[in-house]
């Protein structure tokens, strides 16, 4: 897909929404985005226009066209940070332990943290995860099948140090099934921070996984 003035423009997202993001333009997109997430989140996406979108962030509907040329434009940012942020993250934090149990809760924190703190935008990838067509919708399913992998690897990692015999596909969607729809449920009052629900899910998840080898050993001997 070419790419268009705005396009060029805005060719690196994954900085636009950085903390460090120096230039007004960079800071302005950072606004318009949180704005959109919140747009797409009351109204979904098929029910919000760029009406809503413009008037939500305070730019003219001209301008909103001048640097987004449909509101599918402004989904693929919210998801291409999103996703981009997660994987860079983990990546680093994944850098610092080769334990194989270790990696598994820093996965499962890392996912947490960056899900309770982007609620809105989380609820939104959620609900908008086909949306997306064309070179939008193949560049975030990249970098989903990067996240993909990262995570298979760590329970592979887990699975041969523990000599197990679970499939690391269920086990990885079964995963994103209990973080991912969290939003749903939680309640921090009772389920504490990032870091104490993490700790309750990583116990529930990693008995999971060690349980069903002693379950076959069960089923053989009887």
């Amino acid at each position: 897909m070419a790419a268009s003035p705005a396009t060029s423009r805005l060719a690196a997202p994954r900085y636009a929404l950085a903390s460090s993001a120096k230039s007004r333009f960079d800071r302005r997109l950072a606004k318009i985005l949180a704005h959109a997430v919140n747009v797409f989140y009351e109204k979904g996406y098929e029910g919000a226009s760029m009406r809503d979108l413009s008037r939500a962030s305070g730019m003219s509907l001209a301008g909103m066209y001048h640097y987004f040329e449909s509101k599918e434009k402004l989904l693929y940012l919210i998801q291409r940070h999103t996703f981009s942020t997660i994987v860079e993250q983990l990546r680093g934090k994944l850098d610092s332990t080769d334990d194989p149990e270790a990696r598994i809760r820093i996965l499962i924190l890392n996912h947490l943290e960056y899900f309770l703190a982007n609620q809105k935008a989380m609820k939104v990838l959620s609900h908008e995860d086909e949306v997306l067509k064309n070179g939008f919708g193949a560049e975030v399913r990249s970098l989903k099948r990067e996240y993909y992998r990262i995570c298979l690897d760590v329970l592979d990692d887990f699975k041969r140090a523990n000599r197990l015999g679970f499939s690391s596909r269920v086990a990885v969607l079964s995963l994103f099934g209990m973080m991912n729809w969290i939003y749903t449920w939680y309640n921090p009052r009772v389920d504490g921070d990032a870091a104490k629900l993490s700790e309750q899910m990583g116990d529930i998840f990693l008995r999971g996984i060690q349980d069903g080898k002693s379950v076959r050993k069960s089923a053989r001997v009887n």
